[in-house]
């Protein structure tokens, strides 16, 4: 019944997304694009498909999995479901890891998929993934991510306590623990604050003179649109460079940004104003084709525009140390909040953490309405400070 070898099992290389080898009888080794090797189980029972993880490649021979293999076999033939003679076992922390990442991978970037699943292979996994999920408390967790926080990398480490929010999470809602720990450790109560980097921005008094020297940029028209662009969106610049045409809306005047591309890995709508749409409308003439809102100059069918190219455009304007692109969010923030817009709106269009993740994540559009006005609010103003020479 079994076709693959030891040697097979160690040559198998990843590929871009999850590669299934079989060995029959429902025994695969999932090959991961990070490179991990999972060996698993897939049956039917009750009429539903099932896969349970039976443990990692190498450390797992094939022929330890084989023999786990026949055991979850006489299990079913049983007539009782093997997934729930693992809870009973006693999965590891690896293990219910495995299975969370197959199920939330399926509707998600394979490239953002990828990263989460190494970032939990190279801080988590090593320090925990072998013990019972049962074992596990909430100090187990609060030492694994400070000892990532130690090592110089707090955002990983936020990013990794939320992943493993998330696993414990699945692990409740299929009963293979009785409650979640990791829902004891807040970030704020287990990790240094983080210092906030002030970038280099114009004064709201310099804004209107500023506006005016984009306008007049000497180069490719598609940069001085780009930094048009973000003036009147305020997103940060990876999100601009990056957006493709399909995140772009014409009908409904908005443009969606998947979570993927986010930096809180939270989808975003940020509506777009006339003045946004003028622009978004010549760089579609401009894109000759290219799936980027803002190619690359040289291979636009295949890269979109580099962050350097927006902000050497500003070096050269003689902006050099004055502002970023990033300088927009923040003149954005203090004119608005200045203007007596709802602090809500702004941080909701700033696509700022919030306390709540449930809300956040039903939220997504929230106070869309209300956004629009604003941003359409936002671009008149900007029309005026072009003009009158005041930003207020």
């Amino acid at each position: 019944m079994y076709k693959l070898t030891q040697a097979a099992a160690r040559r198998a290389l990843p590929g871009a997304s999850n590669i299934k080898l079989s060995d029959g009888g429902g025994l695969h080794l999932l090959v991961r694009p990070t490179g991990t090797k999972t060996w698993c189980f897939s049956y039917r029972h009750l009429g539903r498909q099932k896969t349970v993880t039976i443990g990692r490649f190498p450390e797992l021979s094939i022929e330890m999995a084989r023999q786990q293999h026949e055991d979850l076999r006489a299990v079913l033939a049983s007539g009782a479901d093997p997934a729930e003679e693992k809870v009973l076992t006693g999965r590891t922390f690896e293990e219910a890891a495995g299975e969370w990442h197959q199920r939330w991978s399926t509707v998600r970037n394979e490239k953002h998929a990828a990263q989460v699943w190494r970032r939990l292979e190279l801080d988590v996994l090593p320090a925990i993934g072998d013990r019972p999920l049962v074992s596990l408390t909430a100090s187990d967790f609060r030492k694994t991510i400070q000892a990532i926080e130690d090592r110089g990398a707090a955002e990983i480490a936020r990013r990794n306590l939320h992943a493993c929010g998330q696993i414990l999470r699945f692990c409740v809602s299929h009963d293979y623990v009785e409650r979640n720990v990791v829902s004891d450790l807040k970030p704020s109560d287990i990790l240094r604050p983080m210092k906030r980097r002030n970038f280099p921005r114009v004064s709201t008094a310099e804004l209107p003179q500023l506006l005016r020297d984009i306008d007049g940029y000497i180069g490719d028209e598609r940069t001085k649109l780009g930094l048009q662009l973000l003036a009147l969106t305020f997103v940060r610049t990876a999100e601009l460079i990056g957006s493709p045409w399909t995140e772009i809306d014409f009908d409904a005047a908005r443009w969606e940004i998947p979570a993927e591309r986010m930096k809180m890995d939270r989808p975003h709508v940020v509506p777009l104003s006339r003045q946004a749409m003028v622009v978004l409308r010549r760089l579609q003439e401009l894109s000759y084709g290219s799936p980027w809102v803002l190619p690359h100059e040289r291979k636009p069918n295949h890269l979109h525009m580099s962050n350097n190219t927006l902000l050497y455009a500003l070096y050269r304007l003689g902006y050099r140390g004055r502002m970023t692109g990033h300088g927009f969010r923040s003149v954005a923030s203090t004119i608005l909040y200045e203007q007596g817009f709802n602090a809500k709106h702004i941080e909701m269009q700033l696509a700022h953490a919030e306390m709540n993740e449930v809300v956040a994540a039903y939220n997504k559009a929230e106070y869309l309405e209300d956004r629009t006005k604003m941003m359409q609010a936002w671009a008149d103003l900007l029309d005026t400070a072009r003009l009158q020479g005041v930003a207020q």
